[in-house]
Parts: C-alpha cells; structure tokens; sequence
C-alpha cells in the first residue's frame, strides 16, 4: 500500500457521490498545505485500506485514517467514521473551519451519527450520483490524492453496497 507523504491524515469517500465529491473540493480549496490526502472507496488504494484495517465497507460512512508515530517511530493509525470523521477532518482545514470541531465535538456521538447517518442515506436522491470529472484536475488538484492514476475497481458495483 502507498504511504502518505507530507499528509496527517487519509479520507476514504464515496467517488461516485457528488455530495461526497463536492465535499472532496471543499476541504481540498481550504487545505493548502495538503494535510489530507483521499482515496475514493471504490479504488483499489481505498479498497485496500479497508481490508488491511478492516473498516466498514459501507460506502454511506466517510472514513478519517490519520498517521500517528508513536514512540517506536512506526506509523499506528487512529481511525474516525462518520461524524467524528468529518468533524475530525474541518480541524486540519484553515480557520474558520477548526472551530467546527470544537464547537461540535462535545456533542453525543449517537446525535451526531443519526444527523449523519440521515443525510447519508439520502445523499444520492438529494445530490445525484457523479457522472464525469467536473473539475479540472491540475497538478495542485492532484496533490491532494494518494493514487490519482488509479483507476477504478471494474467488479466494485455500488449499487450492491448501502448507499
């Protein structure tokens, strides 16, 4: 599997939801320094990560993978779902963005994944599923991705997965 370099942390996400893409863009324009790095579920890079940590296949949770180097110097990973995930992702964006994970945090995680856990289930009636690239992938856009290259599993059928 490819390491991370430069990044704190990995985001696994649905790449065949636009609400999950356009969040994608969002973090990306606000992460300048390139502390996130993603990897769309249905690849082989986030399918193998899924196997090798044994995360939920679940395509309806966005998944927080972050590098932690304890004191053997070996990287151990912390792994976040869902809302913790996306909170724990806006504190690794400029400001105004961290204060979202403070302010937020502190609330019970069963609140918070039942708001996620609704919006997730709806996110492809709501937003639709992504058809094309919509946006141009320049080599900063590139940066942001731990195998951009990589194409798609063929046999990786969302439609047999939890949307």
């Amino acid at each position: 599997m490819q390491r991370m370099t430069g990044a704190k942390a990995v985001v696994l996400f649905d790449g065949v939801c636009n609400m999950c893409n356009g969040l994608v863009n969002f973090i990306i324009d606000r992460d300048p320094d390139v502390n996130i790095k993603f990897a769309s579920l249905q690849s082989q890079t986030g399918q193998d990560y899924v196997q090798r940590l044994d995360l939920p296949q679940d395509l309806s949770t966005m998944i927080l993978i972050e590098n932690v180097t304890d004191d053997d110097e070996q990287p151990a990973e912390k792994i976040y779902t869902k809302s913790s995930a996306a909170l724990k992702t806006a504190s690794y964006l400029t400001s105004p963005w961290p204060l979202l994970f403070y302010l937020c945090f502190w609330i019970p995680l069963i609140i918070r994944d039942t708001v996620y856990g609704l919006v997730a289930r709806n996110r492809y009636r709501l937003f639709g599923r992504r058809e094309e690239e919509c946006r141009r992938a320049t080599a900063s856009y590139k940066k942001h991705f731990v195998n951009w290259d990589e194409p798609v599993l063929d046999e990786f059928d969302v439609n047999q997965r939890k949307p």
